[in-house]
């Protein structure tokens, strides 16, 4: 016999589940959950409950993807930015450039803007329209 806390922490999908399912069946053994009880394959009802759950779950995860991208969608439509916040400002950039082609250190520069130099070589080399103002952040 198995016994796992969940069935998602044993399995990614409905298939690998089943196939577990079925390596253990064929092996002799049994499955069963604690955080689901009805989840139990030593009988044939407990095989039918635990095909028709995994469909369902799996159907679940596939509408919690589609919302979240739909919200996504529509937080991006409304100006809302994802990931980090930007460290240097479009002028900074413009003001580290200039300081790069009077001679200083890019690594200078970037101390004085209290960044890391991997953070003002990545400024440096990004496109001019992809580098976000601060009124562009929300």
């Amino acid at each position: 016999m198995l016994v796992v806390a969940r069935l998602d922490r044993l399995a990614r999908s409905k298939r690998d589940l089943l196939e577990i399912a079925e390596l253990l069946r064929d092996a002799g053994a049994g499955l069963r959950s604690l955080g689901e009880p009805w989840a139990d394959t030593t009988s044939a009802a407990g095989r039918m409950v635990l095909t028709v759950f995994a469909g369902t779950a799996e159907f679940e995860r596939a509408l919690i993807h589609q919302r979240t991208s739909s919200g996504r969608d529509a937080a991006m439509k409304r100006g809302v930015r994802f990931g980090r916040p930007v460290k240097l400002t479009v002028e900074q950039i413009a003001l580290g450039q200039r300081l790069i082609g009077e001679g200083q250190s890019p690594r200078h520069v970037a101390k004085m803007f209290k960044v890391h130099p991997a953070t003002f070589y990545h400024a440096l080399n990004k496109p001019a329209q992809a580098v976000r103002t601060p009124t562009q952040i929300a």
